[in-house]
C-alpha cells in the first residue's frame, strides 16, 4: 500500500477547509474507518471527461494517496495526470450543495461544471 504524503505547496490537489469538512463528515456519517475520499476522472460529459467521487477503503497499486487537512485523498495515477494542481472545494449555494475541481490544466468546461476537456 503506497505511503500517504503530506500536502504542502506542490501537493497534487489541494483541499479547501470546505471540502476537508465535508468529507470528514461524510466518513464521520459512514462510520468510515480507514475510508479516503477517491478522486477518479472517467470518460464522458459534454466535454470528453467527467469527475468522480466516492468513499473508497481500499488502494490499488497504481494510486496515489495523500493527505491535506487531515483528510487522506485517494486518485489512481491516470486521473492523477488530468488534474494535478487542482483544487478541490465544497460548494453550498441556494441550488445545491456539491464538490467542485478547479482544474487549471481543463482548457474547456461545461456550463453545469461537471465535466472539463484537456
Amino acid at each position: 500500500m503506497p505511503e500517504a504524503i503530506t500536502a504542502t505547496v506542490n501537493s497534487p490537489i489541494r483541499l479547501t477547509e470546505s471540502a476537508a469538512q465535508r468529507i470528514a463528515f461524510l466518513i464521520e456519517q459512514e462510520d468510515g474507518q480507514g475510508k479516503m475520499f477517491r478522486v477518479a476522472i472517467s470518460g464522458g460529459g459534454c466535454n470528453g471527461f467527467q469527475t468522480e467521487f466516492s468513499l473508497d477503503d481500499q488502494v490499488a497499486d497504481d494510486d496515489q494517496v495523500f493527505e491535506d487537512k487531515g483528510v487522506r485523498v485517494v486518485v489512481d495515477t491516470m486521473s492523477l495526470d488530468l488534474i494535478r494542481g487542482s483544487e478541490l472545494d465544497f460548494v453550498n449555494e441556494l441550488i445545491g450543495s456539491y464538490f467542485s475541481l478547479n482544474n487549471p490544466n481543463a482548457k474547456a468546461t461545461c456550463g453545469c461544471g461537471s465535466s472539463f476537456a484537456i
